[in-house]
């Protein structure tokens, strides 16, 4: 973005902002006299690795990044992705009158404006600019209106800053040493994960139960009949001799009645039944009639935004926010990150008049409506999620597409929605009795619904989380009956049912349980899903959230070990202590010192250091102190039956059978990768056991005298040979064995050693061409091809890597390289019409494995995802994501200033520089600096810490 140069009256100013996108929407409100430049998020943090660190710092300080022996003390650095953008503002800086810091109104927006002022030491007037919306109003007025930086929530985010740095930089460590290296705990992620385990848990533990009941079908004999007034309606058995039929919810996690008072029916009891009432006469016992009201749902705030987003429109939390933050940046809707679910004047006004105009005057209220936040501790200096301006734009007139469109369309009408009146009907309920041939006395139940006054329901229907639920706009009519009336049972039919586990939790479902147990803040939210994904501990069925293993065991670790820093309450409470001392109810570093060390050091009571009911800190530095007690092997072990146990190994899980020697290691089978827990059965074990696995010994290489073996690893098949005792196997004269995977055509039951011997002598050289260049025979990641020099060519099978001639070879160069496309395969799968492109969308083969098209955009398929289960649905938000990320930015090689930046990150290759470049256009005002820090750390330090 190229600042103006011209300049105002009142001299010439700087904004910064956090993002390019944001930078380039308020410069268009701001006109001359103004500089908008973005910070590119943050540009100062912890160290991310020790070499950050500057030299004077040293032992733990220099591992931590904070000095637990000064006061907690943060040592920050500029993030090295960022001395260039720093360099600049500075520039910008000494060319200007005044400072406005016009980062987000939040905790970490006003981090972000501290740190810039600290890193610019400007020498001219700063004043913060703070604004809830990207409107010419708003911007003009904030400008106008500026205030002083709150040091009060600078101080609250450096406070969990560090405390999620002393959390994620003293356990992860643990984990790494005890379950797998590379892994990370953090203060809310590891709670999540608990919570997902404990879930799955209940599914492995859980016993179905199988029950009967009848469905009937009465018909009142009238005619004629219409939709008002239906002839014949539904009722399920209620109950039989005046006890209740049992259902579903009657039954506990072990399959069995919770209490005696109800009736179990099982298929034969039903069927009996039913022959006992073909000739009943019925009467309809009881007609019970009440008024159905239901009130508008609340403005959006950012955790119910999610949650609808995910329900209705298949969003993920993190889609869910990088679109409502562009909408934010581009004006349209107002800040996406609020605890809040209060309108301002100017929006109840805005959204009355659209009430008036659309649906007429008998849906507007006689008074505006007003919502309470039920968020403990909510910030309510921001509004709820809504259109920005006084004049709420319609959808139409966005000219938005795509997700924006649907997602500005979503927070559009739930904002509308909340200033219309309620809807209200008649809820029924009918009893219909009879007696049987065998003198039982039966009731059926059946109940209706009729809306008579749509209200807000014209507008907007929250969606649910159980696909089975009823949504609010659903009538359900019955005929007009009165005590009495004689009806004929049309049909009986006995119906059977089982109880179903503990649904998994979704992402929504995720967000709300965090959000009710009050644990971490709504706006770190999708943060922490997104974390807990890529770190392997859950992947996604559908949109269901599954645990992995590798989650098992460090969940076991850190519920016998740590048990207090994933309790649900403790985490609750720490929560309410760091809003504490965000409201200056509290001191942070007797807070820290607790946490950290423990009582005892010189840290006042328990009120002055946060938690006003009573202690529950304790030593984290003593806990993460003795790991001796801990048991590696124990805590990745899960006992399936007396000889079978899963275990977790530092290579991925697998199951162990016990031998009868108990000093040798019994017979082990790998358990695929996204294999869901509770499907991990003792006879699927035993399955998995029984499939040819371990060292095939095919016999002695004859040249190098190595046993050669065949053996199925994580990835397939192969053969590799075994070196001799003391062969060096690291440092620089480590020897490596020869290995090859085999072939399509092959495997582990009839390979030979021939086939060992020829595989493991690849790549073959064919020859030579008329210029000497050497071709080769190999076979690679995408299979068989030849290789002269940088050329490679494709071969048609495997077997031709030990066929082709030089001769043939030769005539494979000799034709043109094919830059085309061979002819289109069939696609594997069909899926239907993408809702945004409206265009086919199909599942394909491709270089890289299957993927989704609708013939314009391509998306690959996660790990998680299987060609012969993938849903429409899921389809289409794999396709969503791809556009929402946009084209990989290419970065062109030119001006050799830009290689001392280069010459700055020695490690970093052509590949990080486009990643990183990349990632500095998304405009993410956390995830760009963290996530680019993650990358180049991640081999040496913890996740990135939440905030």
């Amino acid at each position: 973005m190229s600042p103006s140069s011209e300049t105002a009256q009142g001299g010439k100013r700087l904004v910064i902002v956090e993002s390019p996108a944001k930078a380039k929407t308020i410069k268009g409100y701001l006109g001359p006299g103004y500089i908008v430049e973005a910070s590119v998020g943050h540009i100062r943090d912890l160290p991310g690795t020790a070499a950050e660190v500057p030299d004077k710092y040293t032992g733990e300080v220099r591992r931590l990044g904070v000095d637990v022996d000064h006061d907690f003390a943060p040592i920050y650095v500029v993030n090295s992705d960022k001395k260039a953008q720093v360099s600049k503002l500075k520039q910008l800086l000494a060319e200007s009158d005044e400072l406005f810091l016009a980062t987000d109104e939040d905790r970490e927006g006003e981090a972000i404006a501290w740190h810039l002022q600290q890193v610019l030491k400007p020498k001219v007037p700063v004043k913060r600019m703070v604004f809830h919306e990207i409107t010419k109003a708003a911007i003009q007025e904030a400008v106008a209106n500026p205030r002083e930086l709150n040091q009060r929530l600078v101080d609250a985010q450096e406070t969990r800053r560090i405390l999620d740095r002393l959390y994620g930089y003293e356990v992860s460590p643990v984990l790494w040493k005890k379950v797998m290296p590379k892994l990370s705990a953090g203060r809310v992620q590891s709670v999540a994960t608990r919570l997902v385990v404990e879930r799955e848990r209940e599914r492995i533990a859980f016993t179905s139960a199988s029950y009967w009941d009848l469905v009937a079908t009465f018909a009142t004999g009238r005619a004629p009949a219409d939709a008002a007034n239906p002839e014949n309606f539904g009722a399920r058995l209620a109950s039989v001799d005046g006890k209740r039929i049992a259902s579903g919810r009657d039954f506990g996690q072990d399959g069995r009645l919770k209490s005696a008072n109800t009736l179990h029916l099982d298929e034969q009891a039903a069927r009996a039944l039913a022959a006992a009432l073909q000739q009943t006469a019925f009467s309809v016992r009881s007609v019970e009639s009440k008024p159905y009201r239901r009130s508008p749902y609340a403005p959006f705030r950012t955790t119910t935004l999610q949650q609808e987003a995910s329900r209705k429109l298949g969003f993920g939390a993190k889609r869910t926010m990088q679109v409502a933050q562009k909408l934010y940046e581009n004006g349209f809707i107002t800040y996406m990150r609020t605890d809040s679910t209060t309108l301002s004047e100017t929006a109840v006004a805005a959204a009355r008049a659209q009430v008036t105009q659309l649906y007429g005057a008998e849906y507007l209220p006689d008074a505006p409506r007003v919502y309470a936040s039920k968020v403990k501790n909510a910030q309510e200096a921001h509004e709820a999620i809504r259109p920005s301006g006084d004049r709420f734009r319609t959808p139409a007139e966005t000219a938005l597409s795509g997700d924006d469109f649907r997602l500005y369309e979503l927070i559009w009408m739930r904002t509308v929605a909340s200033q219309m009146k309620d809807a209200v009907g008649q809820s029924v309920t009918v009893r219909v009795g009879g007696t049987s041939s065998d003198r039982r006395d039966v009731e059926f139940s059946a109940s209706g619904k009729i809306i008579t006054f749509h209200g807000f329901l014209k507008a907007y229907v929250e969606g649910a989380d159980d696909p089975n639920a009823e949504l609010d706009d659903r009538e359900r009519r019955l005929p007009q009956l009165t005590e009495g009336d004689p009806l004929a049972a049309d049909q009986l039919t006995p119906e059977g049912h089982a109880t179903k586990p503990p649904a998994r939790y979704t992402e929504a479902s995720l967000v709300k349980e965090l959000e009710d147990r009050e644990i971490g803040r709504p706006s770190t939210y999708a943060s922490i899903i997104d974390t807990i994904i890529n770190r392997r501990y859950v992947f996604k069925k559908g949109t269901a959230l599954v645990p992995s293993f590798l989650s098992f065991a460090v969940v076991n670790l850190l519920e016998k070990h740590f048990g207090r820093l994933v309790d649900y309450d403790f985490t609750a409470k720490m929560e309410d202590d760091l809003d504490r001392i965000a409201a200056g109810q509290a001191e942070s570093v007797p807070w820290l010192k607790r946490f950290y060390f423990g009582e005892g050091e010189g840290t006042g009571t328990a009120a002055e250091a946060g938690n006003g009911d009573g202690d529950h800190l304790g030593g984290l530095k003593e806990l993460v102190t003795d790991l001796g007690a801990i048991d590696a092997r124990e805590i990745s072990s899960f006992r399936l039956s007396d000889e079978i146990t899963l275990r977790v190994g530092r290579y991925g899980p697998y199951v162990e059978k016990s031998g009868t020697d108990p000093e040798q290691p019994g017979q082990r089978a790998d358990i695929p990768d996204e294999l869901p827990p509770d499907e991990l059965t003792v006879a699927l074990a035993e399955e998995l056991l029984a499939k040819p696995s371990g060292d095939y010994e095919l016999g002695q290489d004859p040249h190098s005298g190595n046993m050669l073996v065949a053996k199925d690893g994580r990835y397939g098949p192969y053969v590799t040979e075994i070196l001799p005792e003391g062969t060096p196997k690291t440092g620089k004269n480590a020897v490596k064995p020869r290995t090859a995977s085999l072939f399509k055509t092959m495997s582990l039951d009839t390979v030979t050693l021939d086939d060992a011997l020829k595989l493991l002598s690849l790549p073959r050289v064919v020859g030579a061409d008329a210029e000497g260049v050497e071709i080769t025979a190999q076979n690679g990641r995408y299979g068989p091809y030849l290789k002269k020099g940088t050329d490679s060519r494709s071969l048609t099978s495997e077997e031709q890597l030990f066929t082709v001639t030089l001769e043939e070879a030769l005539a494979i160069y000799a034709q043109p390289k094919q830059r085309g496309r061979a002819a289109a395969a069939p696609p594997l799968k069909e899926l239907g019409t993408d809702p945004v492109s409206e265009r086919p969308v199909v599942v394909k083969d491709g270089r890289f494995g299957p993927y989704v098209t609708d013939g314009e955009t391509n998306a690959t398929l996660r790990k998680d995802d299987d060609v012969e289960t993938i849903t429409p649905e899921r389809g289409y938000e794999l396709l969503a994501e791809k556009r929402a990320r946009g084209p990989v930015k290419k970065v062109a090689k030119k001006a050799p200033a830009k290689k001392a930046a280069a010459k700055k990150t020695t490690t970093a290759k052509t590949t990080t520089a486009k990643k990183t470049a990349a990632k500095k256009t998304t405009a993410a005002k956390t995830g760009t600096a963290k996530k680019t820090a993650a990358k180049k750390t991640a081999a040496t330090s913890p996740a990135p810490d939440e905030g």
